[in-house]
């Protein structure tokens, strides 16, 4: 007996409700997208495994998907190495090609790649799947989409505050409102660590500090001090675990901690910027918020980060991130082009949206009506209706089978379709149909003119 099918773990199957409620969500990610002036673009599923190594931290490294190369893969590997059973030192010469584990590298490899036909400022908005190695749980998925939207080849500040509008005008116009955007910059954590004295621990530094909200102060300073972070440099952090009050507020207690540091100050500067011009503009509905402990653990970020959470009401972590990276194409050969992108978690944002049951009713409508089948003739005649029906842009079907009215009518009730049309041998002498809502009951006679006015 053959085992029953299954997928892997941390992959989903999708109904049809779920992909159309996943496409409305994507929809009106693409109108914002445009609306801002940004192109889409895409690239491929995997890439040259030196594109993706490397870049994400010691820790993203470990979740990137290899591709096991075709063929006898094993062929460069000696009878040593195999014996050695040590599978980092291997791994070049089995596997040459990795699954993307996020769209903002790719996109810097792509950038470089095609620098000669871009005209800079670039914006570009993508919507693909990545892949990570994680651990599945819930809101967290081996494959996923993102939505991404970056610009590269400007420094001005003016695209950090765009972003934010940015992020506030999708959440609204999904009905998501008191999300929180959370920002810092990456130049004041590299200012606290300079003034603790720990430059050279940065990433150690912000890989801990990254998972305050989750494990809490006390363990993230027993994280340092296993990263040989000094207990006197613990000890200065006091102060930072303790900022509190409005955004601005925040960043004078900052300047205060961080007035001998010339990075910091300007990492504060630059929050200042945003925070004014934001307060200036008004967001719709979103709260933009300062969280001084906020790294988001990713190598590449230079100055503002960004990570969005849902409203308090929902039990889930981050639903969009972020940041300013200028060295991210340097990687790739191309100096001294800045960029800055944020992210969309369609997933997470779908749960959210689920829970709070915010997807609009309509949203599952795919098929206006249906026509019942009463045999060949008056399948002909529908047929017809339909054909016209369609040209004037409105979804509409007929039962295939001429069977029992009571199984039609319960097909077009599971299928959530609005209306049924019945056009037997007394509509077709008059050359009408009758039109029953699904819902009431309601049963009008109408002319093909007034049927079309109706559906629309």
């Amino acid at each position: 007996m053959a085992s029953k099918p299954s997928i892997p773990k941390g992959t989903r199957d999708f109904n049809p409700q779920e992909v159309v409620k996943r496409n409305y969500i994507f929809d009106v990610m693409r109108k914002a997208f445009k609306r801002y002036g940004f192109q889409p673009i895409e690239t491929p599923s995997f890439e040259n495994s030196e594109t993706l190594m490397g870049k994400y931290g010691e820790e993203g490294d470990r979740l990137i998907f290899k591709i096991l190369n075709s063929g006898d893969y094993l062929k460069k590997v000696s009878d040593e190495e195999l014996a050695a059973k040590d599978s980092a030192a291997i791994t070049s010469k089995i596997s040459e090609k990795a699954l993307r584990y996020d769209l903002t590298v790719p996109f810097a490899r792509y950038v470089v790649q095609h620098q000669n036909e871009i005209t800079f400022p670039f914006k570009r908005y993508q919507i693909q799947p990545v892949w990570r190695a994680d651990r599945p749980q819930k809101g967290r998925f081996r494959e996923f989409y993102q939505c991404d939207a970056d610009v590269v080849g400007s420094k001005s500040l003016w695209q950090e505050v765009e972003l934010v509008q940015l992020y506030d005008s999708v959440f609204t116009n999904l009905r998501l409102r008191n999300t929180v955007i959370k920002m810092n910059n990456r130049k004041i954590l590299s200012g606290i660590a300079e003034v603790i004295g720990e430059e050279d621990k940065l990433i150690d530094f912000t890989v801990a500090l990254d998972k305050l909200d989750k494990i809490g102060v006390e363990k993230v300073k027993d994280e340092m001090r296993a990263k040989g972070i000094s207990e006197a440099a613990i000890e200065k952090l006091g102060p930072l675990f303790n900022v509190s009050g409005s955004a601005l507020e925040k960043l004078n207690s900052l300047k205060s901690l961080l007035a001998s540091s010339e990075t910091g100050m300007k990492g504060i500067s630059e929050l200042e910027f945003i925070l004014n011009t934001i307060d200036e503009i008004q967001l719709k509905t979103a709260q933009l918020e300062i969280d001084v402990t906020l790294a988001r653990g990713l190598n590449y970020y230079t100055g503002a980060i960004f990570e969005v959470g849902a409203p308090a009401e929902v039990s889930m972590g981050s639903i969009g991130g972020g940041g300013r990276y200028d060295d991210l194409t340097g990687i790739f050969g191309l100096k001294d082009m800045s960029g800055v992108g944020i992210s969309f978690g369609l997933d997470r944002i779908y749960l959210v949206l689920e829970e709070l049951g915010l997807f609009p009713e309509t949203v599952l409508e795919s098929t206006r009506a249906l026509f019942v089948n009463f045999g060949n003739k008056e399948a002909m005649y529908a047929m017809r209706t339909i054909n016209a029906l369609r040209e004037e842009g409105i979804a509409v079907d007929l039962y295939p089978d001429e069977t029992k009215m009571g199984k039609q009518m319960g097909y077009a009730d599971k299928r959530g379709i609005p209306f049924v049309i019945l056009a037997g041998e007394s509509e077709m002498q008059s050359r009408t149909y009758t039109l029953k809502n699904m819902k009431t009951g309601e049963q009008q006679t109408l002319d093909i003119d007034q049927l079309v006015s109706e559906l629309k």
